[in-house]
Formats: structure tokens, C-alpha cells, sequence
């Protein structure tokens, strides 16, 4: 049995910590369903269901700390747990950092479970394959995709009367389609809570569209150009950049958002006005556990605010050290937008580059959150308001920070998934001036 009801989770949790001897006791178990299936060259190469549940047990004896897992849950199993995740605090160093476990708190509920996710059959995850193969093959294309999903539950309890409680499901889509001579390439990726929302036709004939279009790519001049980023092609430099949004990171002088002299930008102006962020776990188009790692309540939160810095995350050690309030760290990220596609956004160019995806992104200069990476899967280039050819892809030297300060116009947000994070992210397609192309790459 891998998705426990709440009853049960708490009844086993309960347990765990009476057994504990330590001078506080934390016990997490989780568990989950997962589907999969995998396609390549126009035929389905895996398929499979992961069905496993685990309970972790942290100890303490005063700021020693030792933790142990086990995925048996008999009374003797137990015992064993405990009294292994006890054996290794005694035999742990002490840790200065060492935060006790949390008191009693109260959570509100988010909508992160989905019935028709939770629902999916293994026939639904075959005619997804064969959905997104048949057309390709009819065409004369060749498609590669990947389908995950799943449910899932988290709970735990601690010595101090905290408890949690809370089922999930994930949905993520992707599929990349090639030309059979190679030269074209096309992409396409989904991150959703319900299954209801996924068209699959539709997304696999826009990766199609592109690989066929993207075939007899021209090669332009590396330099600085005006680009429509597309939201998935953002969200892997965005997600990127948030990795750096840490109190601690930014105080010490290891961030982007440290301040010469010491300290931090919170509340500086460091944005384009127009960028706004939120985290907000109760968000029903990207909502999250209204808990973080642990254990500590999500809020609704501004992040980014007309530009400005209004918030940064502090780990529990480091509020209590900054005389700070501690709040749960972010598993949302919900950037504000306006009501144009990327498609209003190529009509009211003139001149300038469309990017379907970043990927291989890697970090130059944390200082700056300089990166670099490259393009794919489709690349083209616009003039008076319409593709006019495919062009090579580019390797980019750009910083998320200098990009948000070169908005041109900001289209309606989109799910995705941070390529760089867990963040869930509502992203929407960006136009911006002078993006930073070094090179061409001759990949597809």
C-alpha cells in the first residue's frame, strides 16, 4: 500500500514518535503511484507504474541529529527505525546550526489533487503514444516524447503535536519531433495538475508544425537582437535566477541581490516595474503543498513587486539569526502578465528572433547570474510581423537580470515547470530588446 488515507498516516506517525527516546522526534511518510511511458523513433520503447511509500524518522538529542528511512511499516520495522535514526544522533557531531522541531501549526488546505490525473490507466498513457506517434509517422516525422504522472501524499508528525496531511497529482508532457533527414526540429511540453486540460493533438501538430518549419534553418549573425522568448524558453533562465532569491546567499555576499557594503536589496528597485511575482500556494493554476520542507506554512506572498525585491528566503537558522520571521519557502512562482500569445507578440514585431526553448543552461557568474545555453527546437526568425525563415540556433550569454530590464511587452502566463527548481511557475511569453546571442550552434 503506497497512498495512505489521513487516519492511517496519522495513526502510523503517532506511533513512530511515542517510540522515539530522543528529546524530539520528526517522522515524514510518503508515498506514491507513478505512470510512465516513453516513445522514441516512432515506437514506444518503456512503459511502467512505480508504486512506493518510505517513512523517514529525525532525532534529536540535543543539537544532535540522526536520521533514518525505512518502506516497511510492521511494528518491528518500526522500532528499527527509530532506534537506528537514534543511534546515529548519538554518534553525530554536534551542529550549530541545529533549529528544533517545529510547534504545533495550522494549515490550510491547497487544491494540488486531481481526480482525472489520479484516474489515468495504462491504456490512457498507450494512446498518448500512439496519439503522438501516428500523425508524425503519416507525415513522415519522427517523434520522441515522454508522459509521467502520478499521485501522491505526504504526512508527518512530530513530539510537539504538529501534523500534516495532504495528496497531490503531476502531469508532465513532453514531446520532440524531427525531420527523418534530421535537419528540422519541433518541441512541445505540458506540466498540468488534471489530465482534463491535456489536448494532445493539438500540442503534438505545433511540435510537427515547428520541426517542418524549422528545416532549412539560415544562418544569421551572433549579436544582440530583439527576441520573443516563448514561456518554456524563459522559464529555464527565470527558474534559474530564483535559486538565488536566499537571505542568507544575498547577506553574505554570495548573490546577485547582495548589497555592496553588506546586506541585502530587499525592497531596492532591481527590475523593469512591469515584472510582478507572487508566490501563492492556494493559486488553483499552479497550487502547491501549503507547507514547505519543513514544515513551516506557505503564504501568499509578493516576491517581485513593480520591480522592487519584497521578499527573500530565510531558512528558519537564518531569520532566527537576522531577528527575522520565518515563512514557508515558495513552491509556486506566479509571474504577472498581459493578454497577447506569442503569436499577437510576432505580430507586432518588426524585427527580431523567436525562441522556443532554452536548455543546457549553465551558471557563468552568480554575481550577475550571468548564463549561458543554447536554443532549440525551432528557432525563427520575424520581420514585419511574420516568420519569415528558420534560422541556426544560437548559443546566448544573458543574464535573467539584465533580461527583465529589457521588456518590451509581456504576453498572457502559462504553466510550466522551472528547468532549474521545483518551482511550479506560471510564466508568460516575453518580448525583449537586446538579447545576447555569442555564437551559432549547428545542433537542431
Amino acid at each position: 500500500m503506497s497512498i495512505f488515507t489521513e487516519a492511517e498516516a496519522r495513526t502510523l506517525l503517532e506511533k513512530v514518535v511515542k517510540l522515539s527516546k530522543a528529546d524530539e522526534c520528526t517522522a515524514t511518510l510518503s508515498g506514491s503511484i507513478n505512470g510512465n511511458i516513453r516513445f522514441a523513433l516512432n515506437n514506444v520503447s518503456t512503459s511502467g507504474i512505480v508504486d512506493d511509500a518510505d517513512l523517514a524518522v529525525q532525532v534529536a538529542f540535543g543539537n544532535r541529529v540522526g536520521v533514518a528511512t525505512i518502506n516497511e511499516f510492521d511494528d518491528a520495522a518500526l522500532e528499527r527505525v527509530v532506534r537506528r535514526a537514534e543511534d546515529l544522533a548519538r554518534l553525530a557531531p554536534e551542529n550549530p546550526e541545529f533549529m528544533p522541531a517545529i510547534e504545533k501549526q495550522t494549515y490550510k488546505p491547497s487544491n494540488t489533487f486531481s481526480e482525472a490525473t489520479a484516474a489515468i490507466t495504462p491504456e490512457y498513457r498507450a494512446k498518448v503514444a500512439s496519439d503522438s506517434i501516428a500523425p508524425c509517422r503519416a507525415d513522415k516525422l519522427t517523434a520522441a516524447g515522454f508522459l509521467e504522472d502520478g499521485q501522491s501524499f505526504v504526512a508527518f508528525a512530530n513530539s510537539k503535536g504538529n501534523f500534516g496531511y495532504q495528496r497531490a497529482t503531476n502531469f508532465d508532457y513532453t514531446c520532440t519531433v524531427r525531420t527523418d533527414d534530421g535537419r528540422g526540429s519541433g518541441w512541445v511540453g505540458r506540466n498540468l495538475k488534471s489530465a482534463d486540460d491535456f489536448k494532445v493533438d493539438s500540442d503534438v501538430r505545433t511540435a510537427m508544425r515547428k520541426a517542418t518549419e524549422s528545416a532549412e534553418a539560415k544562418a544569421l549573425e551572433p549579436g544582440k537582437y530583439t527576441v520573443i522568448l516563448e514561456p518554456a524558453a524563459a522559464a529555464g533562465l527565470i527558474s534559474f535566477m530564483m535559486n538565488f532569491f536566499d537571505a542568507r546567499q544575498a547577506d553574505e555576499g554570495r548573490s546577485f541581490l547582495s548589497k555592496k557594503g553588506g546586506g541585502n536589496k530587499l525592497g531596492e528597485q532591481v527590475y523593469d516595474p512591469r515584472v510582478n511575482i507572487v508566490a501563492d500556494p492556494w493559486d488553483d493554476r499552479a497550487a502547491v503543498m501549503p507547507w514547505d520542507g519543513e514544515g513551516l506554512p506557505r503564504e501568499k506572498m509578493a516576491v517581485v513587486e513593480n520591480g522592487k525585491i519584497a521578499a527573500l528566503r530565510y531558512s528558519r537558522y537564518w531569520a532566527k539569526k537576522q531577528g527575522k520571521r520565518a515563512v514557508g519557502t515558495p513552491g509556486n512562482l506566479l509571474m504577472a502578465g498581459g493578454d497577447k500569445s506569442t503569436a499577437d507578440l510576432i505580430k507586432g514585431t518588426q524585427k527580431g528572433i523567436l525562441v522556443t526553448r532554452t536548455w543546457y543552461i549553465r551558471l557563468v557568474d552568480p554575481q550577475t547570474v550571468l548564463l549561458t545555453g543554447l536554443t532549440r527546437d525551432g528557432t525563427f526568425y520575424i520581420e514585419n510581423g511574420v516568420i519569415k525563415h528558420p534560422v541556426k540556433n544560437f548559443r546566448f550569454n544573458e543574464s535573467p537580470v539584465i533580461m527583465l530590464n529589457n521588456i518590451e511587452e509581456l504576453g498572457k502566463p502559462v504553466r510550466v515547470a522551472g528547468d532549474e527548481s521545483s518551482f511550479v511557475m506560471m510564466i508568460p511569453p516575453m518580448k525583449l530588446r537586446d538579447f545576447t546571442f555569442t555564437s551559432l550552434s549547428d545542433a537542431v
